[in-house]
C-alpha cells in the first residue's frame, strides 16, 4: 500500500481528483494518509477533513526564519512517514534537506508541456497567460519528478491540450484541469504505487 502525503496551497482540485480515482479503482493500491498546506484558508483542508484524512497547516509565517520553518515542515511530512509526496498546486519551493531525502519519492503537477512555460514564476494563470502570449496551439500539463531545480526534474507524464479561439487565461487553466492534470496525476500515482516506473539516468520509465 503506497501511502501519500499530499501538499497544496489552495482550492484542491487536484486533491479532489486523487480523492475520486482511490474511490473509483482507477489508483489501486494507495491511500492518502495527510494533506499539508502552507495556507490555513486552503479550502483543500476541508477536503481532506470531509473525507477523515489527516489535514495539517504549516506556514512559513508561524516562522522567525525560513530555516526553523523548512525543518519544521520536514518533520511534519517525516511524521505521517509518506512513500510518495504529491506536490498538487503546492506554491512553496521545497527545502534542499527535503528533496535529497526524499529522491525521486517526490513528484509535481505542473500546467504546461515543459520545458514550455515553466520555472521561475510560472505558476496559476500566469503559466496560462505566458502561452497565450506567446500564441501556442497546444499547451498540456506534465508530471515530473522533483529535483532542486524549479521543474527540472524527470518527467513522468504529459498531456497536451489544444488552445481554442477566444481563450482567455481562466477559461484556459480550466480546460488544461479538465483535459490533463486531472488525468495524468492520478495516472501517474497508480503507475508508482504498482511498481511499473523506475528512475534512471535522469529519466523517468514507465513500463505498463
Amino acid at each position: 500500500m503506497l501511502n501519500l502525503a499530499v501538499c497544496v496551497s489552495g482550492g484542491g482540485t487536484n486533491l479532489q481528483a486523487i480523492i475520486d480515482a482511490i474511490d473509483g479503482g482507477s489508483i489501486t493500491n494507495t491511500r492518502i494518509t495527510a494533506v499539508i498546506s502552507n495556507n490555513a484558508g486552503a479550502y483543500a483542508l476541508e477536503r481532506a477533513k470531509s473525507r477523515g484524512i489527516e489535514a495539517a497547516c504549516i506556514s512559513p509565517k508561524q516562522f522567525g526564519s525560513r530555516e526553523e520553518f523548512n525543518q519544521a515542515f520536514l518533520e511534519k511530512l517525516d511524521s505521517y512517514q509518506p512513500d510518495l509526496v504529491v506536490l498538487a498546486g503546492f506554491l512553496v519551493v521545497l527545502p534542499e534537506m527535503m528533496i535529497k531525502k526524499y529522491k525521486d519519492r517526490i513528484i509535481n503537477i505542473h500546467p504546461s508541456l515543459i520545458p514550455s512555460f515553466c520555472g521561475k514564476g510560472y505558476y496559476g494563470l500566469k503559466v496560462h497567460e505566458g502561452a497565450l502570449k506567446r500564441g501556442v496551439k497546444v499547451t498540456g500539463a506534465t508530471v515530473h519528478f522533483v529535483d532542486e531545480g524549479t521543474d527540472t526534474g524527470p518527467i513522468l507524464l504529459q498531456q497536451p491540450v489544444a488552445v481554442e479561439p477566444g481563450d482567455t487565461p481562466e477559461t484556459l487553466q480550466r480546460r488544461v484541469m479538465e483535459q490533463a492534470e486531472w488525468k495524468i496525476l492520478p495516472k501517474a500515482i497508480d503507475l508508482i504505487a504498482n511498481g511499473k516506473v523506475r528512475v534512471e539516468g535522469g529519466k523517468a520509465l514507465v513500463s505498463e
